[in-house]
């Protein structure tokens, strides 16, 4: 049985007042993680946000309201939760921290009972959410992503629940100033790299504001931002592309300062393979990866795909992306068994 750990609460000024409008203020903050025994970990990026400005703020600049329908990623102790149900929100919040998870609708009941059916948690790790079957609920498909990301996986976290989700038309998440930069960088630019490029194929992604450090506890040791992403109205291609799009990218950024040739003639499988790569994809291979946009790497992933059913260019040993190459093959087996059956798919 292990010992009983010492828990850090969060320094409340001395002329706090509690807050009477259902969101969380310090107070309410400290009083919430005594009662649960709880301390943010770094492990989880736990980042809590105690001021009500600033989440009444993110909501706004989210579009919400009455009935807009919501995926929380790490709600913490609800203070964003509870701005987004003061809206009017219907928030489903994946929780990966059981105690939170549980303690949630406990909050939400107690701050603002009129909005608690409109909650739904699940204690899960989001990038595991598979889709709206994980919630087992009959609400509306959901619309909107707002959310607190945990710094350390901010960018898997964003990139999974706009694959999961494909309803979601936008997404306001708070992130690393850094991250932010990277997500919304355009090709060229010190900062564009494999997360710029990912977030593209998804939809346009913005910086939308910086938020001062001394609205969390505990307070990070690093600058945060919100990034909106519009999803585009036309999806860029299947699983399939997505995959070796990303492939590609990876590829070249993991050699950032040579050229596109260099970059990709080892993965490829020789030099004139790398070039037949570019030359079918119209894209000059003798410029760095830095400088391609989005089209040019979907360009690049659609010729891939192409020579890897003419036996040109292998599947690397090492592939990051087995696991969801074979759950797309799977799906596609599927659809045209069931098309041969007559069986009509459901619809998501």
């Amino acid at each position: 049985m292990t010992s009983p750990r010492r828990y850090s609460t969060p320094n409340v000024p001395s002329d706090a007042q509690p807050s009477k409008s259902g969101l969380l203020g310090p107070i309410e903050v400290h009083a919430i993680c005594q009662a649960l025994g709880v301390r943010p970990t770094k492990t989880l990026g736990q980042n809590f946000v105690h001021d009500a400005g600033t989440v009444r703020r993110i909501v706004r600049d989210a579009g919400i309201g009455e009935g807009t329908q919501v995926i929380e990623v790490g709600p913490g102790l609800g203070s964003l939760t509870l701005g987004l149900l003061e809206a009017g929100a219907q928030v489903r919040a994946i929780e990966i921290d059981p105690v939170l998870a549980r303690a949630l609708p406990v909050t939400v009941a107690q701050r603002m009972p009129e909005a608690a059916e409109r909650l739904h948690v699940i204690n899960r790790d989001a990038v595991q959410i598979n889709g709206l079957e994980d919630f087992e609920d009959d609400w509306p498909v959901p619309t909107h992503l707002v959310a607190n990301l945990p710094y350390n996986v901010a960018v898997l976290l964003l990139l999974s629940m706009l694959e999961s989700f494909p309803s979601l038309e936008s997404a306001l998440v708070m992130v690393q100033a850094e991250v932010a930069d990277r997500l919304a960088a355009q090709p060229g630019s010190r900062t564009y790299g494999v997360p710029s490029v990912k977030a593209a194929w998804y939809g346009t992604a913005t910086r939308a504001g910086t938020i001062g450090r001394s609205v969390f506890w505990p307070v990070p040791n690093v600058d945060s931002a919100l990034v909106e992403l519009r999803r585009s109205k036309t999806p860029r291609g299947d699983t399939s592309l997505r995959l070796a799009t990303f492939e590609v990218c990876d590829t070249a950024f993991s050699q950032r300062r040579k050229t596109l040739r260099a970059a990709l003639k080892n993965w490829a499988g020789s030099a004139e393979l790398a070039q037949e790569l570019c030359d079918r994809a119209d894209v000059d291979s003798s410029i760095r990866g830095e400088k391609l946009g989005i089209d040019d790497y979907v360009r690049l992933g659609s010729v891939l795909l192409e020579m890897r059913a003419e036996g040109k260019i292998p599947l690397p040993e090492q592939d990051r992306y087995a696991k969801e190459r074979r759950a797309a093959e799977d799906s596609e087996h599927t659809t045209q068994e069931s098309e041969h059956s007559g069986v009509e798919q459901p619809r998501a």
